[in-house]
C-alpha cells in the first residue's frame, strides 16, 4: 500500500490507505483512558491499536481482560515487540468483518479511523445487547453530528439509532496537533453508555431500515420518503407532515411500532 510515513524510531510506518493518524500527546491519551470505567475483571475490545499510544496504559490494567483488534500486520509485529504483555491478545482482523470478541459483556475504546467510525458505529449496534460501554475518538464533525438532537442540521441516521440504545455524550475535542501527522480537521472524543434497549425495540434491523430510509430523503415529508418504506396504514397522521430531522427518538420508536402493528 502507498503512503508511508516514517514515525518515531523508523520501526512503525503510517498508512494514509487505512486512515491511520497517531496520537503523539501523552495526556490526550492518558485523558482518553481516564474517561473508561476501570472495573476489575470487565473486559476490554481496543479497536486500532496503531502504535499503541493509549494501549500502553490500558495494558497496566492486569485485572482486566484485554483484547485489541488490528488489521495492520506492520502494527501487529510492532506491538507484540514492543509491548511484550500484548502477545496472543491482538485479533489481526478487520473489525467490520470480525466475531464478537468476547462471551458476555464487554466495553469497547479505540482511535477510530475516520474512514471507518461510522461503519464501526454500526458493528457496534451489531454487538449492542453485550456493549456496556464505548470511548470512541472520530472527526469532530462526525461526533457532533452522533451526539445532536432533533431539529439540529446534522442530526441523522447515527444520532438516532446510536441514542435510541446508548446515553451519548461529547467529552472533548482533540487538536490536530496532536497527532502524526496531523490531519486537516479537529477531533472529538464520544462516551457511549449502554442504557439496555429503554424504548424495547425487538426488531433492531426493520428500525434501521427505518430510520436510514427516513433521513435518506430528509428534504421530504415522511409521507414521502417513507411511502416505499411503510404500508400505506402507517403513512397517516400528523407526524407524516414532518421532516426526519424534527423527530426524537421516541417518535421513530413509535413510527417502528406503527409499522410492526399493521
Amino acid at each position: 500500500m502507498s503512503g508511508y510515513t516514517r514515525y518515531n524510531d523508523g520501526e512503525l510506518r503510517l498508512k494514509k490507505s487505512l486512515g491511520q493518524h497517531f496520537l503523539h500527546d501523552e495526556q490526550v491519551c492518558r485523558k482518553i483512558v481516564e474517561h473508561l470505567s476501570h472495573k476489575p475483571g470487565m473486559r476490554l475490545l481496543e479497536v486500532g491499536p496503531g502504535g499503541g499510544a493509549i494501549t500502553k496504559y490500558l495494558l497496566q490494567w492486569s485485572d482486566i481482560d484485554y483484547k485489541a483488534i488490528e488489521i495492520d500486520e506492520e502494527k501487529v509485529v510492532y506491538l507484540n515487540k514492543q509491548y511484550p504483555e500484548i502477545q496472543g491478545k491482538i485479533i489481526m482482523q478487520d473489525i467490520l468483518k470480525a466475531d464478537k470478541p468476547f462471551e458476555g459483556d464487554f466495553a469497547v475504546i479505540g482511535n477510530f479511523p475516520y474512514n471507518i467510525s461510522s461503519l464501526i458505529l454500526f458493528k457496534i449496534l451489531e454487538w449492542e445487547p453485550e456493549v456496556t460501554e464505548v470511548i470512541g475518538m472520530f472527526q469532530k464533525e462526525v461526533a457532533q453530528r452522533i451526539a445532536s438532537g432533533p431539529g439540529s442540521k446534522v442530526y441523522g441516521i447515527l444520532s438516532v439509532l446510536m441514542q435510541a440504545f446508548f446515553k451519548v455524550e461529547y467529552l472533548f475535542d482533540v487538536n490536530e496537533n496532536c497527532f502524526t501527522p496531523p490531519p486537516k480537521v479537529t477531533s472529538g472524543v464520544l462516551r457511549f453508555t449502554n442504557l439496555h434497549n429503554p424504548f424495547g425495540i425487538t426488531d433492531k434491523r426493520r428500525f434501521i431500515i427505518l430510520v436510514k430510509a427516513a433521513f435518506n430523503q430528509r428534504r421530504k415529508t415522511l409521507r414521502n420518503a417513507l411511502k416505499a418504506t411503510l404500508p400505506a396504514a402507517a403513512l397517516t397522521g400528523p407526524m407524516m407532515e414532518k421532516r426526519a430531522e424534527q423527530l426524537s427518538v421516541a417518535d421513530f420508536v413509535e413510527l417502528l411500532k406503527s409499522d410492526q402493528s399493521q
